[in-house]
């Protein structure tokens, strides 16, 4: 049976994409993900921390506090300082799998670390995602505001690479099928539905830290479904115009990945 598909430009030898998580951060686990029939994977997230941290290593020490120093993590660890060198490394190595491998940026703001993507274009990755999370703690941000990191971000990546790149969206929009449009028209080649998020909480009968409520199996893939769903009508839907912008022809592939926890 041919379940060959097309996502972000890329051919897939099956609609089945394996999202960031254990088992693919590791060269061990892409490669049985790429025996098991996987059409992608999504490494986990590099993120804008990390990349600081590489540049600037004292830059989060805090002044007076030599307690600051214990949440640095260890040198060979994903926080360490040589995570980012090899990060690239898994990129190179994952390539060889011979399945296209996604790499995953995380990050809230725009500067230097953007560049970063070119290094992972050049170290072997087939796509970018942004993983763009944005808790405007400030409550007199205008929601146009927060909304245009997403679109800045985008298009400074979109800058230096010529991969495809995707945004992984939250589902917390005042309008989500808007912003839709609005990343398109700024150069998202697809959008991932949506970021899983891990709903931790401290129970303060037992001093213990548990998962808390979260929406899991078939709870969980309904609303990435619904919204699939509804930007795949849009997708044949009249352009809503957008000021100083050209309605792009194609419409951006939405995917829901598949877990990998």
């Amino acid at each position: 049976m041919d379940l060959s598909t097309r996502y972000l430009g890329l051919t897939l030898r099956s609609p089945l994409v394996a999202s960031a998580g254990p088992v693919t951060g590791s060269l061990a686990g892409i490669t049985e993900l790429a025996k098991a029939g996987v059409g992608a994977v999504v490494l986990p997230s590099l993120f804008e921390e990390q990349l600081r941290a590489e540049t600037h290593p004292d830059w989060n020490l805090a002044e007076g506090s030599g307690e600051a120093q214990t949440y640095f993590r260890h040198p060979d660890g994903p926080g360490g300082p040589d995570w980012p060198r090899r990060y690239l490394n898994l990129i190179t190595q994952a390539a060889g799998t011979g399945i296209p491998v996604i790499a995953s940026l995380n990050g809230v703001s725009t500067g230097g670390w953007t560049d970063y993507a070119s290094a992972m274009q050049a170290a072997g990755a087939s796509a970018i995602e942004l993983n763009v999370y944005y808790l405007p703690g400030d409550a007199l941000i205008p929601a146009r505001d927060a909304e245009r990191r997403y679109t800045e971000i985008l298009t400074t990546v979109k800058a230096v690479v010529s991969v495809p790149v995707a945004v992984k969206l939250a589902p917390f929009f005042s309008s989500l099928g808007e912003m839709a449009v609005v990343l398109d028209h700024a150069g998202a080649d697809g959008l991932v539905l949506f970021n899983r998020f891990l709903q931790t909480d401290i129970d303060p009968e037992t001093f213990t830290v548990s998962n808390g409520f979260r929406l899991s199996g078939p709870a969980e893939a309904a609303l990435p479904r619904a919204w699939i769903s509804r930007l795949h009508a849009l997708s044949a839907a009249p352009w809503l115009p957008r000021p100083g912008s050209t309605p792009r022809p194609t419409w951006p592939p939405t995917c829901w990945q598949a877990p990998t926890w």
